[in-house]
C-alpha cells in the first residue's frame, strides 16, 4: 500500500494483486489509490459501506466511485455484481467499487431517489456524474462506464 493510501478508518479486504498474484490489505476508505505491496501495481478497490460509513467510503474518494445500490433478495443484482467486480479489476486505479445494500440504507435510496434496484451511480468527489438503472450486459455495462467516466475525468481541471 502507498503511503498515501494509509489513512484509514473502517474495514478492509484482502485482494489478490491481478498482476503478480501477491495478497493484499485494502482498505474500504483511504487517500489515494491503494497499490500492491510487492509490485507496486494498482489494486482493485472494491468496499462495502454502511449509511456511516458513505461520506467517508465513497464521496470523499480521491477517484471516480461506482455506488451499486442493491440487496441480497434481488436476482438481477446478483448477476450484475461479478461484472462489476470484473470492471473494477480492470480499471483499478481509475475507479473504486462501493456496494450499499439498500434494505440497510434508507437514507441513502432516498438521497440518490432510488426507485429500482440494481442502481448504478456514478460519482465523483461526491457528485453525481451518471446513473444506471436496471441489470444490463457486460458489454453494455462496460460501454455505459467507460463513457460515464469520461464525462467524470474529463470534468477534472
Amino acid at each position: 500500500m502507498s503511503t498515501a493510501a494509509k489513512k484509514t478508518q473502517g474495514t478492509t479486504r484482502v485482494v489478490v494483486c491481478p498482476n503478480c498474484h501477491s495478497k493484499n490489505r485494502v482498505p474500504s476508505a483511504a487517500e489515494g489509490v491503494p497499490r500492491c505491496g510487492k509490485c507496486k501495481s494498482a489494486l482493485p478497490w472494491v468496499a462495502d459501506a454502511t449509511e456511516a460509513e458513505f461520506a467517508e467510503v465513497a464521496d470523499a474518494a480521491s477517484i471516480p466511485v461506482l455506488v451499486d445500490i442493491w440487496a441480497p433478495w434481488c436476482g438481477p443484482c446478483r448477476q450484475v455484481s461479478p461484472v462489476l467486480e470484473a470492471l473494477a479489476t480492470e480499471l483499478a486505479g481509475r475507479l473504486k467499487l462501493v456496494k450499499v445494500n439498500a434494505d440497510d440504507a434508507p437514507h441513502l435510496s432516498s438521497r440518490f431517489d432510488v426507485k429500482a434496484i440494481p442502481t448504478l451511480i456514478l460519482l465523483d468527489q461526491g457528485r453525481v456524474v451518471d446513473r444506471q438503472i436496471g441489470a444490463l450486459p457486460a458489454v453494455a455495462l462496460r460501454r455505459w462506464l467507460e463513457a460515464a467516466l469520461s464525462q467524470s475525468t474529463g470534468s477534472r481541471g
